[in-house]
């Protein structure tokens, strides 16, 4: 299995950017997928996550109403869209698969319930 994440780079204050994560080796709409990061010297916190299929999305606090995750099945890839990005979004972004055929876990945050992770992409909110 092989998650490979993508996109990140240096962007401003008030930028947009949009992060990607391939991922292969695995039966893709089988998995919820979820976006963490981790800035400097805190820990790994859950970002956003969206189920097998689509219809359902869950996003942490600091991000609800900015960053928006979406997929595509078809191309085993899952998106982070991330608008008015703040220096407080600097980070280390995280892709992870969580097996949830059934869409049990709509709201799984746990770092440890997600099976495969990818090296994540550095995103830096700089002026």
């Amino acid at each position: 299995v092989q998650v490979v994440e993508s996109g990140g780079g240096l962007v401003q204050p008030g930028d947009s950017l949009t992060l990607s994560c391939d991922a292969s080796g695995l039966t893709f709409s089988a998995y919820a997928m979820g976006w963490f990061r981790q800035a400097p010297g805190k820990e790994r916190e859950f970002v956003a996550r969206i189920s097998w299929g689509g219809g359902t999305t869950y996003y942490g606090d600091s991000v609800k109403g900015r960053f928006t995750i979406s997929r595509d099945n078809a191309k085993k890839t899952v998106y982070l869209q991330m608008n008015s990005l703040k220096p407080d979004d600097t980070a280390v972004y995280y892709c992870a698969a969580d097996y949830d055929p059934y869409d049990t876990w709509s709201r799984r945050v746990e770092m440890a319930s997600y099976d495969y992770w990818g090296q994540g992409t550095q995103v830096t909110v700089s002026s």
